[in-house]
């Protein structure tokens, strides 16, 4: 996903609630090309490394929306402006969350402050 200019990737562990998945993943592109980009990214990388298809997808040709269900959990690419009105985060604000910095290399050298977050409430 990084690869592709990813944005504000967050995981929503849905787990301990016993819902239709296990986890949702979040993520924000900039622009219909970058929402399919990131899609067909994460599609290729499934595939590729664990053979992984998805068993839906919706969205796809969206501008503000793609979803792709892999069973045990959901990737969610959204624009800036739908994933602020749909706001999954604080919809499932209750479960644990994990921020990812959209430059993990910094936090790996140590040129930045941002660290991967987990918490149980997101409110």
């Amino acid at each position: 996903m990084q690869n592709k200019k990813a944005s504000a990737i967050t995981v929503l562990d849905l787990s301990t609630i016993g819902t239709f998945t296990e986890y949702f993943i979040v993520c924000t592109g900039y622009s219909t090309p970058q929402v399919q980009a990131i899609c067909s990214e994460v599609e290729d990388q499934l595939y590729k490394e664990l053979k992984r298809e998805p068993e839906h997808r919706e969205g796809r040709n969206s501008a503000d929306w793609a979803l792709l269900d892999f069973g045990g959990f959901v990737v969610h690419v959204f624009s800036e402006q739908a994933r602020r009105y749909y706001d999954l985060e604080r919809l499932w604000r209750n479960v644990p969350r994990y921020d990812i910095p959209d430059d993990p290399e910094a936090v790996l050298s140590g040129r930045d402050d941002t660290r991967l977050r987990a918490s149980g409430d997101c409110s």
